[in-house]
């Protein structure tokens, strides 16, 4: 999910860490409405609330509310500078950390809320201001390493692609395009992976209260976990392969052949001008 870049990935790719990232960005969403009475995964309403205020005079919340639309940009400029500053060094660390600091961001107002949190204005303010650096983070990182094809956050450019993709699906030569039904499978896929999370933090935020955010942060957990998990076989089935080539006393060769038992090696079979 992590470890292809740009125009490497394949919809597989996108589909997986579009579908893991839209769920929890529906999840925090939620979350956040019925905590904060706010809304954090995207700022298009913060844009209105900003323009509003500016009508009013209210210059104390014109700056509370224009401070939260910069940290969500701050968010994603931060996720896209490291993708672009240390891609070439490991993909992988470029493409995870900003998740780390997501995870990082969200435990703080999971553990803040559930042992600190006095429902005071001045807290709520810099909670939703943190939430929404971390979904800056989020979907600056999945819009970068996609080459802006899997944005998660919100549904609104999802919505709308649908709606052209379907208009275009009542013709049969683009029912056949490959391309845009695959196009047309990832934005379902995200789709409906935000409209999942929202609801599952719906029902079980009565529950969990501000435990949800380390629900989330599992999720976001698993998306690391995925590529280290593969990026770690990869090199165990080399170093394998390596040991089995050359015959040469390797560790990792030596817990595979553990694991899954020795293989049988063929006879070795003659060439008929050997005869």
């Amino acid at each position: 999910m992590l470890r292809n870049y740009s125009n490497s990935r394949t919809l597989g790719d996108n589909i997986r860490l579009g579908t893991l990232t839209a769920f929890t960005a529906g999840t925090i969403n939620i979350a956040s409405l019925l905590i904060f009475l706010s809304f954090t995964s995207n700022v298009t309403g913060h844009y209105a609330i900003l323009a509003a205020e500016i009508s009013k005079g209210n210059w104390t919340q014109v700056g509370v509310v224009g401070g939260w639309i910069f940290l969500f940009f701050f968010g994603s400029f931060l996720s896209n500078f490291i993708v672009i500053n240390f891609n070439k060094k490991s993909k992988y660390f470029a493409h995870s950390m900003p998740i780390v600091l997501e995870i990082i961001c969200l435990l703080f107002v999971g553990v803040y809320g559930q042992f600190y949190y006095q429902k005071t204005l001045e807290e709520t303010e810099y909670l939703v201001a943190l939430m929404l650096f971390a979904t800056g983070l989020q979907n600056g990182l999945t819009a970068s390493i996609s080459n802006f094809s899997v944005k998660t956050t919100h549904l609104t450019g999802t919505t709308t692609d649908l709606g052209i993709l379907a208009s275009m699906f009542t013709q049969k030569k683009y029912r056949r395009n490959g391309e845009l039904i695959g196009r047309a499978k990832l934005l379902m896929s995200i789709m409906l992976a935000y409209v999942m999370g929202a609801v599952f933090s719906g029902l079980t935020y009565y529950y969990l209260e501000f435990r949800v955010f380390y629900v989330i942060s599992i999720c976001l957990l698993i998306v690391i976990g995925y590529d280290a998990y593969k990026i770690h076989i990869r090199h165990f089935n080399t170093n394998y392969r390596y040991n089995r080539i050359y015959r040469k006393a390797n560790i990792f060769a030596y817990l595979y052949e553990k694991i899954h038992g020795t293989p049988k090696r063929e006879k070795k079979r003659k060439l008929v001008f050997e005869d």
